[in-house]
């Protein structure tokens, strides 16, 4: 039914448990699936003196590093978890101040047929305010989206 799907992370919780479903599903379906985790970055205004820049590089060299060394363990967990069950895997990092945007992206890249995520079902004004990546993924996906909460 699903021969590819794409099973984005923060590694959270909540996105462990989407994880955990996903892969039990493309055991049971004999899918692949492609892990994604999403790196923010480092977004600011650069309208400083030349010492604050250098401060600021210095901060966002940090950011990134920091950054990168999470997504790392969060794909190689997930990438544990996928080669225990059998599932092959593959493990993309990305980066972009709009996971859903990359999420979207990859899944046309991919190929893939299914994406299984997690939602941390905000809703009211914190989602108006917090936005939804979720939300943005299911209304511009062009695959079929399984939400988990």
């Amino acid at each position: 039914m699903y021969a590819h799907i794409l099973i984005p992370t923060d590694g959270s919780p909540l996105a462990e448990q989407a994880v955990n479903h996903g892969l039990a599903l493309a055991k049971a379906l004999g899918s692949r699936v492609t892990v994604l985790t999403v790196v923010e970055q480092f977004d600011v205004l650069r309208h400083f003196t030349v010492d604050d820049r250098v401060r600021l590089d210095e901060l966002m060299e940090r950011f990134e590093r920091g950054a990168s060394a999470l997504a790392t363990k969060i794909l190689g967990a997930a990438a544990e978890k996928a080669a225990a069950l059998g599932v092959p895997a593959a493990t993309v990092q990305a980066q972009s101040n709009h996971p859903w945007e990359a999420i979207v992206k990859q899944a046309e890249e991919s190929g893939a047929d299914l994406i299984v995520m997690a939602s941390h079902g905000r809703r009211g004004v914190s989602a108006l305010l917090i936005g939804s990546e979720t939300l943005k993924v299911l209304t511009h996906s062009k695959v079929p989206v399984q939400v988990l909460r």
